[in-house]
């Protein structure tokens, strides 16, 4: 039996329709609206490694300048930078003492976006080391809240 063209099969078409597309795309939106908040809150809490890094540079400067001297020392006494190696804080220390010191890192440029733990305050009082967050400069968070902050 001979093959006619009606025996042979249809070519069928490659590619997608607009509509195959743009369900894709829509599905692709919700996706990424979902995911964004929490890629955001991951980001945030890599880059405060950075404020960490810093204040613990700050407290190993202290007690080598404390070595040597009747009191702790500014930032330009111990030799360090006013902000963290890599931006995302500003450093401020406040009330060097024979006894103790106060250092503020505040979150800067994206970084502030942090708000719940946008500022860190590390206070070495004697043989006391505590450490606060918030989201302003009183650093007044519940001890969960402060906890995670302060997290790595």
């Amino acid at each position: 039996m001979p093959l006619t063209l009606s025996d042979l099969p249809t070519p069928r078409p490659w590619g997608f329709t607009l509509l195959e597309v743009m369900v894709a795309m829509a599905i692709s939106a919700v996706l990424a609206t979902a995911a964004l908040p929490s890629f955001q809150r991951a980001i945030h809490k890599a880059r405060r490694a950075d404020a960490l890094v810093a204040l613990v540079r700050v407290q190993t400067a202290q007690a080598r300048y404390r070595a040597n001297h009747r009191s702790y020392g500014s930032l330009t006494d111990i030799q360090l930078s006013n902000t963290s190696a890599d931006g995302h804080y500003k450093l401020a220390l406040e009330q060097p003492a024979a006894t103790g010191y106060v250092v503020l890192a505040q979150a800067t440029g994206a970084q502030a976006a942090d708000t719940e733990c946008r500022h860190l305050r590390l206070t070495v009082d004697g043989t006391q080391l505590l450490m606060a967050s918030g989201s302003d400069a009183g650093t007044a968070n519940p001890p969960q809240l402060n906890r995670s902050c302060w997290a790595r």
